[in-house]
C-alpha cells in the first residue's frame, strides 16, 4: 500500500512540476496583450472558480464559515499576499524582464524563507543558509547581469528589484501560514475569496477591464495551473507520499524545464549565463534542503 500511495504521490508532483514549468511561457504571452493587473483579474477569477469546486467537492459551506470565523483578518492579511501583491509584483517583473531571468529569479525564494524565519520565526541562521545564500544570489547577479559581473548592466533593474521583491512576499506568505491549522485547500480559497475583490477593483481602478480576447486562453491558463489545480495536484502528492524527499525533490527540475519552453515557444535565446546562474541557484537551495533535514535526521537520532 505504501509503494503504491508513493508510485500516486510521485505521478502527482511530477504533474505539477511539469504544470509548473508551463507558467512563465503562459505569463509572457498573456503580457503581450494584457497589462498585469489584467491578466491577474483574469487568472484570480478563474481560480476561484477552480477552488470552489476542489473545495466543495469534499467540505461543505459550513465548514469554510467555520474557519473563517476563526481567523478573519489572518486570511485578509494572506489575501493582500497573495493573490493580489505578489502576482502583481511577480507579473510586472515578467512583463520588463526577458522570462529567462524573471523565472530563475522568482525560484529564489526558497532561500528568502530561511531569511525571515530568523526575526520572524524565532529560527538560528544556520551556516548551511548563509552558504546557500551567497550561492544563491550569485546566480541572481549572474543571470541579472548576463554574465557581466562587474558592468552591473541590467536589463531593467526595475525589474530586477520586482522579481527579488516578489520573492519576499511569497515567504511571507508561507511563513505567515506556518501555524495556520486550516485546511490547505480551504486556506487558499479564503484567500482568494478576500484578494480578488482588491484585484479586480484596482485593476478597474487603473488599467479597465479587458476588452479584447486576446490573451485570454493564456490568463485563463495561468489561473488553472499556476494558481489552482497544479497547487492542490503538489499537496496531494506530499500528503501521499511515504518518502516526501523524492517528491519534493522533482521541483528541482521545474526551472529548466521551464527554459526548455522559453526558447521554444517564446523564441528567447537562452544565454550561457542564464544557465549557469541558475544551476547556482538551484544547487543553492538543493544544499539548504540537503542540510536541514540532515539537521533534523540527527536531532531525531539524538531524541531517540
Amino acid at each position: 500500500m505504501d509503494e503504491k500511495n508513493q508510485s500516486k504521490a510521485m505521478l502527482c508532483g511530477l504533474g505539477a512540476v511539469l504544470l509548473w514549468s508551463t507558467v512563465a511561457t503562459a505569463f509572457k504571452l498573456a503580457l503581450q496583450h494584457l497589462t498585469p493587473l489584467q491578466l491577474l483579474s483574469i487568472a484570480s477569477v478563474t481560480s476561484l472558480l477552480v477552488l470552489l469546486i476542489a473545495v466543495f467537492r469534499k467540505h461543505r459551506w459550513s465548514d469554510v464559515c467555520r474557519y473563517w470565523k476563526k481567523a478573519p483578518w489572518r486570511f485578509v492579511l494572506l489575501g493582500m499576499l497573495n493573490p493580489f501583491l505578489y502576482y502583481v509584483i511577480l507579473f510586472q517583473a515578467y512583463d520588463l524582464l526577458p522570462a529567462q531571468q524573471a523565472q530563475p529569479l522568482n525560484y529564489t525564494w526558497a532561500l528568502v524563507l530561511s531569511l525571515l524565519a530568523v526575526p520572524l520565526l524565532g529560527q538560528a541562521l544556520q551556516r548551511s543558509d548563509i552558504v546557500a545564500l551567497i550561492l544563491g544570489y550569485c546566480g541572481v547577479l549572474v543571470i541579472s547581469t548576463r554574465g557581466d559581473l562587474f558592468g552591473l548592466a541590467f536589463d531593467s533593474g526595475l525589474g530586477v528589484a520586482l522579481a527579488l521583491a516578489s520573492t519576499v512576499l511569497w515567504a511571507l506568505y508561507w511563513i505567515l501560514n506556518a501555524k495556520n491549522e486550516t485546511p490547505s485547500e480551504i486556506s487558499l480559497l479564503l484567500c482568494f475569496l478576500n484578494g480578488t475583490p482588491l484585484v479586480l477593483l484596482a485593476t478597474w481602478w487603473f488599467d479597465g477591464i479587458p476588452d479584447s480576447t486576446e490573451g485570454l486562453l493564456s490568463a485563463v491558463y495561468v489561473g488553472v495551473f499556476e494558481m489552482g489545480i497544479t497547487f492542490l495536484l503538489w499537496m496531494n502528492a506530499l500528503k501521499l507520499a511515504t518518502h516526501v524527499s523524492r517528491v519534493s525533490n522533482l521541483i528541482f527540475l521545474s526551472p529548466f524545464l521551464s527554459l526548455i519552453l522559453i526558447h521554444t515557444i517564446l523564441g528567447e535565446e537562452i544565454v550561457s549565463a542564464t544557465y549557469i546562474g541558475l544551476v547556482l541557484i538551484v544547487f543553492a537551495v538543493a544544499f539548504q534542503q540537503y542540510a536541514a533535514h540532515k539537521t533534523q535526521r540527527a536531532a531525531r537520532n539524538t531524541r531517540n
